[in-house]
């Protein structure tokens, strides 16, 4: 019997639960939909609709939930994907940023269902670290000057 993950994040839907999970599904590796519990004959929501489920996303398990309007995603949450590689990036990007998704700054983006993340290169935690401060501070201020990662943008700078 495989080991349950203790602690899992929940997200809140108004009624796009299903569209979201079978989206990030479809975009990273290593994902599936585990479980559905759908709405039944006289239940909250419309019969046969999905009322929660629970997926992951490259191994890490989450639960989703049509719970109605009272809430919605705010940035104080967000997941981070690191990245290796600029064309991970880029099509990280386009895929989450389609169809009504917003770009933010410094690595950040909203999909069109509000969910927050931020798509950044592996990289980058070492430059910003680096011993060196100068080097660190040059691929900071390169960072705060772009929405999407560029890694060649951010190694150039870094390395001065």
């Amino acid at each position: 019997m495989s080991k349950v993950q203790r602690i899992t994040p929940s997200l809140w839907f108004g009624n796009q639960a299903e569209e979201a999970i079978n989206l990030y599904v479809s975009i990273f590796d290593n994902s599936k939909i585990v479980q559905a519990t759908r709405f039944r004959e006289g239940g909250p929501g419309p019969e046969g609709t999905l009322m929660s489920a629970i997926f992951e996303l490259e191994g890490q398990r989450f639960m989703a939930l049509n719970g109605g309007p009272q809430f919605a995603f705010s940035e104080a949450i967000s997941f981070f994907v690191s990245c290796d590689t600029q064309e991970e990036i880029d099509d990280l990007w386009a895929k989450l940023t389609a169809n009504g998704g917003e770009e933010g700054r410094c690595g950040w983006l909203k999909d069109k269902f509000g969910v927050s993340w931020q798509i950044i290169p592996s990289v980058l935690g070492d430059m910003l670290n680096d011993e060196d401060a100068d080097k660190a501070q040059r691929a900071m201020r390169a960072m705060l000057q772009m929405n999407k990662l560029d890694i060649q943008r951010l190694v150039e700078a870094y390395q001065g």
